[in-house]
């Protein structure tokens, strides 16, 4: 696997610019969601659209620098809960948890649900990170008959962010009881 080259030490002036860039985009993004105008977080943040699409090529390239370092906390909050008592209540509390991140911004479950298909996307590691630690979670419930054998990671992705997406839509509640319901759909039949 290629390693990426390493980033050059940036100025004071380009520093400041960038983390301008990305508290304008967090404060943005939070307001009206991931797909709000990166012209306009440009002009927000006081800079030419030459000093943001620098920084972050593509929307997705600002989405990694937001949210990567979140996303591999998730990923690493869900390999700690591969020791929990209950695999499916493992399984359960970080699909929880998951649901939370994908919401954190209008847009973001669409984003992540492309990233993971896409290999070139910025995101698309994290999200990978992220689809690893849930085959992890599955495949441990699964193995444990608390899982029915049907139910694979991908499913467990989608369901997350389509509960995220309802979450948007409607109210963080209806998303929460979709979620509910679509994690009592993978339990092992009694």
């Amino acid at each position: 696997m290629d390693t990426p080259a390493p980033r050059r030490r940036m100025r004071a002036d380009a520093r400041r610019n960038y983390e301008r860039l990305l508290a304008e985009a967090a404060t943005a993004f939070a307001e009206h969601g991931a797909d709000f105008s990166l012209e306009e977080i440009a002009r927000r943040a006081g800079v030419a659209n030459g000093t943001l699409y620098g920084h972050f090529p593509t929307r997705r390239a600002l989405l990694e620098a937001l949210l990567g370092d979140r996303m591999r906390a998730l990923a690493a909050n869900g390999a700690d809960l591969l020791d929990h008592p209950s695999p499916f209540d493992g399984l359960a509390v970080w699909a929880r948890t998951a649901m939370s991140h994908a919401a954190t911004y209008r847009g973001l479950g669409t984003a992540f649900m492309q990233a993971v298909q896409d290999e070139t996307a910025e995101l698309h590691t994290a999200c990978q990170a992220v689809l690893s630690v849930a085959e992890d979670l599955v495949a441990r419930g699964r193995a444990a008959g608390a899982v029915r054998q049907d139910v694979t990671a991908p499913d467990l992705y989608a369901l997350i962010n389509a509960a995220a997406w309802a979450g948007e839509q409607g109210s963080a509640p209806q998303g929460e009881r979709l979620l509910a319901f679509g994690l009592d759909g993978f339990r092992t039949p009694s």
